[in-house]
């Protein structure tokens, strides 16, 4: 199912959905890393940012 784009905040804005392509694209540029550094990095740890962002700074 798509992400419905007329809710917006709330859980979304603390996870990652690597199966969007926007998504992975944002997140990428705003972790500083490439896109498949970042979905490396989901896979490693989940899709929480806050766990992300700590993984991609090691």
């Amino acid at each position: 199912m798509a992400d419905d784009k007329t809710k917006v905040g709330g859980q979304d804005r603390k996870r990652i959905n690597v199966n969007e392509d926007y998504e992975v694209r944002d997140w990428a540029t705003a972790l500083g890393v490439t896109p498949d550094e970042l979905r490396k990095a989901v896979a490693a740890v989940g899709d929480r940012v806050d766990k992300v962002s700590e993984y991609l700074k090691k």
